[in-house]
């Protein structure tokens, strides 16, 4: 197995690469400025410069490629088309190239409440709307996928319990984006996880407690 993490320089994708790399999994982290690579990616990871909008440069970086994990998303801006250009054609662009080399898993990273257009983060340029379409293509492409749709992310990673459940069921909470690196991993493992959405967020672990009478 060798992947390849698009948006490998945020702050989920560098986890994912990190987790890759703990498991000694190779991977490639697609990345648009080197230097930027080099500075916040573990140095097992393979940097290939590439754009999700420069569909040459996707092809070159798959190339020897066989599992995808995208976790891009357009970054707060007074762009209109962010959304659109990232979260939506920049994954369709992800999706065209693994289709046409063959790739056996792609995992996308996406959002709880995709499904519900006027949750007030589609104010923001419409972002759910362009992650749920990016899904839609994803899942009528003919791959094989794992859609994981974390609550809100977090930088700091807690104790704290993995709540999985299937789409449209989970609808608020958080997550550390530590775990949403581990379940993207995990999916590539595991049959369960195989042409699904998953819904996730923590919980805090219950501390069982006794006292005498």
């Amino acid at each position: 197995m060798k992947a390849l993490v698009a948006g490998a320089t945020g702050e989920t994708g560098r986890r994912i690469v990190q987790e890759l790399v703990n498991r000694q999994i190779e991977v490639k982290a697609l990345v648009r400025n080197l230097e930027t690579g080099k500075e916040v990616l573990p140095p097992e990871a393979e940097l290939v410069v590439g754009d999700v909008l420069k569909l040459d440069s996707l092809t070159a970086a798959i190339t020897d490629c066989t599992v995808l994990l995208c976790a891009t998303g357009a970054r707060p801006s007074l762009d209109p088309t962010g959304p659109y250009q990232v979260d939506y054609q920049g994954t369709k662009n992800l999706v065209d190239v693994a289709t046409a080399k063959g790739i056996e898993h792609f995992v996308l990273v996406s959002s709880l409440c995709v499904s519900r257009f006027f949750h007030p983060l589609n104010l923001f340029w419409l972002v759910l709307y362009w992650k749920k379409q990016a899904e839609t293509y994803l899942q009528n492409s003919g791959l094989t996928y794992t859609i994981v749709r974390p609550g809100g992310l977090k930088n700091e990673n807690t104790p704290d319990e993995i709540v999985m459940s299937s789409a449209d069921t989970l609808f608020e909470g958080s997550i550390p984006r530590q775990k949403v690196a581990q379940i993207c991993v995990d999916s590539l493992s595991n049959p369960d996880s195989l042409n699904k959405i998953l819904e996730i967020v923590t919980k805090r672990a219950t501390v069982a407690s006794s006292r005498n009478n």
